[in-house]
């Protein structure tokens, strides 16, 4: 039986585009929001994105906009001004990715929202602080993986300063765009008030990539450099099987004996580099080393044995390519074949956390640009005359 999700009653506008702000509306649609996504006339661009079956129904806008309503709105013109001001005055959460010159040019910035609802929740994502000299400059996730340290950290363990190969400033900021409005939305329900939050890329990833790579900086003086060892260490990468690739991570001393003393290397097991964490952290890179030039010796289903009788951690490499038939995602619900009203059968990611009481997941497909529109004008009590105007 479907029921209704932990946040069934709340309302988000989602005014933002591309991967991070649509990500997160879509985060507080799985979990029961009612999500409009405001698009200008032109469209988001990430329906752009190839491959396509249809023009503006790219796989990244089916990725990131599932579980909302589509409308557009010309925010430039009077009468979209007005539907979306009407939209605000019911809305619990505004989501945008807009710099706030330009929130002000159209006359739509938290203050003047919070005028007509002073329950709303404004979350503005943007590549610097609001408060920085570099609060105008433009950001894309690789600025910000350069900008935060990302990359520095990529060339420590690489020799080349590169980006990782994911959008993961984009997406580690929608998950902190979610739990922050999710915060002041607790906040919202006990007291009436609502807020503005900000969420700055930079300064985001900057405290994400420092967790572990602080280390030394740490401490004032400073005990030691920056970068988190086990990570930086040469050789920390996924090891070549007899018939493919697979993480074999013994993590502890206890972990490190096991693993030697089944794979029949005694003498690896009793090896005072690996005895204790102090004299582990001075031979990490040996360790890999030694972990490489055994895992060729069996294959990758012998090594899942020998690691599972040992509680050793283990895992074959994922294919992107078969991941679709892997037993652990297909169980798991996490790649599932969906019906699209427009697009047909495509794959849709699944919601990673379960809930006892109320499931997270998808409820409806991705619209098409405005598909929507009629219907959410009606409600903020539009005529049907005045529909016809604005809808194309």
């Amino acid at each position: 039986m479907q029921t209704d999700g932990a946040l069934s009653g709340v309302r988000v506008i989602d005014l933002a585009t591309v991967v991070m702000g649509p990500y997160a509306a879509q985060i507080l649609g799985d979990l029961g929001a009612d999500v409009i996504k405001v698009e200008a006339p032109g469209g988001d661009s990430a329906r752009l994105a190839p491959p396509a079956r249809h023009p503006g129904m790219g796989h990244l806008a089916l990725n990131v906009n599932r579980n909302k309503r589509s409308v557009t709105l010309d925010l430039k013109s009077a009468d979209g001004k007005a539907a979306f001001r009407d939209l605000v005055a019911g809305a619990d959460i505004l989501i945008t990715n807009m710099r706030p010159g330009a929130l002000d040019r159209l006359g739509i910035s938290h203050a003047e929202l919070a005028e007509i609802n002073p329950r709303l929740i404004t979350c503005r994502a943007q590549g610097f602080r609001s408060d920085s000299a570099l609060a105008d400059r433009a950001a894309y996730d690789e600025i910000v993986q350069a900008a935060s340290g990302m990359t520095d950290i990529v060339r420590r363990a690489t020799g080349t300063p590169s980006y990782v190969p994911t959008v993961l400033a984009d997406k580690v900021c929608a998950l902190t765009i979610a739990y922050s409005v999710l915060a002041a939305l607790v906040h919202q329900r006990a007291t009436g008030e609502g807020q503005e939050v900000e969420v700055p890329m930079a300064d985001t990833m900057l405290a994400f990539t420092l967790v572990e790579h602080l280390a030394g900086h740490t401490f004032v003086p400073d005990d030691g450099g920056t970068g988190f060892n086990r990570s930086l260490a040469a050789g920390h990468a996924a090891v070549a099987t007899q018939d493919g690739w697979a993480c074999i991570l013994p993590y502890s001393p206890r972990n490190i004996a096991d693993f030697f003393a089944a794979a029949g290397r005694d003498d690896l097991a009793t090896d005072e580099r690996f005895v204790d964490r102090t004299q582990l952290a001075r031979h990490q890179e040996e360790l890999y080393g030694e972990i490489a030039a055994i895992a060729p010796t069996r294959t990758t289903d012998a090594w899942a044995t020998l690691c599972a009788e040992h509680s050793i951690p283990f895992a074959p490499v994922l294919d992107l390519e078969t991941a679709h038939e892997d037993p652990y995602v297909v169980d798991g619900g996490l790649l599932t074949k969906q019906q699209h009203p427009t697009e047909g059968t495509y794959r849709s990611i699944g919601f990673p956390v379960r809930f006892s009481a109320t499931p997270a997941g998808m409820r409806t497909p991705t619209p098409r640009q405005g598909d929507d529109t009629a219907e959410v004008l009606r409600e903020l009590g539009r005529s049907e005359e005045q529909i016809e105007a604005m809808v194309p």
